[in-house]
């Protein structure tokens, strides 16, 4: 019982990170209940295409709109206008890529808005998954947030 133990350690370059899961909502009724009547829809002209992805899309548009209802709960303005967010690729697949910064690595919220960022955009009917990306480089400074955003913090 007082037997001592030893620890060992290895240094890794690397380490490849956890498949993500890939969630298809789906309701009790469209599991249980009546399929739909594509005839029926196709008859009445509508249209069961999602929204299709890539730089430029639709997709890509609703997916910075749901990023603009993000705030920073130090400062009133969201994330987008603040300019926070440096980049957001959706894939013709529907994959969104977002990378991102913070106003500085010791931020309040470093660990909950960026699992934000991720479940906003995933909530956007299109998407299939999301990736958010912390970077540090290159560094949020003031002079990355938009005209909006000056104006709303008095420094215009």
């Amino acid at each position: 019982m007082n037997e001592e133990r030893k620890i060992e350690a290895e240094e890794v370059e690397s380490v490849t990170p956890p498949a993500r899961a890939r969630v298809t909502p789906e309701t009790a009724a469209e599991t249980f209940g009546r399929k739909k009547d594509y005839l029926a829809g196709f008859l009445a002209g509508e249209s069961t295409e999602e929204p299709k992805g890539g730089a430029g899309s639709d997709l890509q548009g609703a997916v910075v709109e749901v990023l603009k209802s993000i705030y920073d709960p130090e400062i009133p303005v969201d994330i987008y206008e603040l300019g926070l967010i440096y980049d957001v690729d959706v894939s013709e697949d529907g994959d969104a890529v977002i990378t991102m910064t913070l106003t500085t690595p010791h931020c309040p919220v470093a660990e909950s808005l960026p699992n934000e960022v991720e479940l906003r955009a995933m909530s956007v009917p299109g998407i299939r998954d999301a990736v958010v990306n912390l970077v540090w480089d290159p560094p949020w400074d003031p002079s990355k947030m938009s005209d909006e955003a000056r104006l709303e913090l008095g420094m215009l």
